[in-house]
């Protein structure tokens, strides 16, 4: 990281012109002040976060800590990125994305900086190294996403056990009595928060409603178009009547596929309400119920969050659900009678 003195011989400028340049506290003459500008981000130079704060200036920028693993799910997690971008520019901030694996890692490098003046974290895992890290900086964190340890934090997240809850109800509702739970790939249930929580839901609800039901992922790392189509054929094979699907739109594509081929009409032999759905349901060959994940939604909130973190430091934190919204397209209906 470049010093303040090495921008200012590279620019041919004194050290006071550069924090004048910078800061904006004393006039300079514009073609300085871009000559200055210029060579500070070449030289990759960011004013000291204590500096900074004492002359009340802001950088503007969020960070935005998303690591890109190799079950990642590209476009559900790009989904986010670019509604946390749009969020962001709606109060002239800009995003700085950190991809690192190790997330840990750029979440101190910002914050070391003073580069930030707000982390918002995507990819929540149940246990998040990146909980620690909030709980050591004083630069404000949202995470859209629920970690199991989320004592101080500002946490935003789709009501998951509400979602799930809706679903269970709606089958049961119109009169099945045994449902299957097609989820996520396997890993997602050791490396994400929301899976385990729909699953979970799922059965308790269904045992509350005196639900029959069974469960199965939809492959191990990624969607397995035979493991999704061997879940499907066994929970029709086991008598259930409603399928609750809760994975992305490969997996949906499949289940649809699977039923087509077994001659089972949705909303006419066999029910499907889709929980938590992170894309466009519009476009499957067949119109299913969708409780959708909204990325807007959780995007919107959680830089709402940080800008009142940033404007007050020791406002109360806690967890902000997205109450879920039940679209219907006519899939669920009575079980037909034998």
């Amino acid at each position: 990281m470049a010093r303040i003195d090495e921008v200012a011989a590279a620019a041919g400028v004194s050290i006071s012109t550069v924090s004048y340049a910078l800061s904006g506290k004393r006039p300079i003459s514009p073609d300085t002040r871009r000559r200055v500008i210029e060579v500070a981000r070449r030289l990759g130079y960011a004013p000291n976060a204590g500096a900074r704060m004492l002359a009340g200036r802001l950088t503007h920028i969020f960070a935005l800590t998303e690591p890109l693993r190799r079950e990642t799910h590209a476009p559900t997690h790009m989904s986010f990125v670019l509604a946390a971008a749009v969020a962001a520019r709606r109060h002239d901030y800009d995003i700085l994305l950190l991809t690192d694996q190790q997330a840990s890692d750029g979440m101190r490098r910002v914050t070391a900086s003073g580069l930030v003046d707000a982390i918002l974290v995507l990819d929540v895992a149940p246990d998040d190294e990146r909980v620690a890290i909030a709980r050591s900086i004083a630069t404000p964190t949202v995470f859209i996403g629920i970690p199991d340890d989320h004592e101080g934090l500002d946490c935003v997240d789709l009501d998951f056990e509400a979602a799930a809850r809706l679903a269970v109800d709606r089958v049961a509702d119109a009169g099945h009595t045994r449902v299957a739970l097609l989820g996520q790939p396997a890993t997602t249930y050791r490396l994400s928060n929301f899976p385990p929580r729909v699953r979970r839901t799922v059965a308790q609800r269904a045992d509350e409603r005196g639900l029959r039901h069974t469960f199965a992922t939809s492959g191990e790392v990624v969607t397995d178009a035979d493991a999704v189509r061997t879940a499907v054929i066994d929970a029709l094979d086991s008598g259930a009547t409603a399928l609750l699907l809760h994975g992305v739109d490969d997996m949906h594509a499949v289940v649809l596929a699977t039923l087509a081929e077994r001659v089972r009409r949705i909303g006419v032999d066999v029910s499907i309400v889709s929980i938590a759905a992170s894309f466009d349901t519009t476009k499957l060959p067949t119109q299913i119920d969708t409780i959708p994940l909204i990325p807007e939604a959780s995007c919107d909130l959680a830089v709402d969050l940080a800008l009142a973190r940033i404007d007050d430091p020791r406002r109360e934190t806690g967890i902000h659900l997205v109450a879920p919204e039940y679209r219907d397209a006519g899939s669920v209906a009575p079980p037909l009678q034998d």
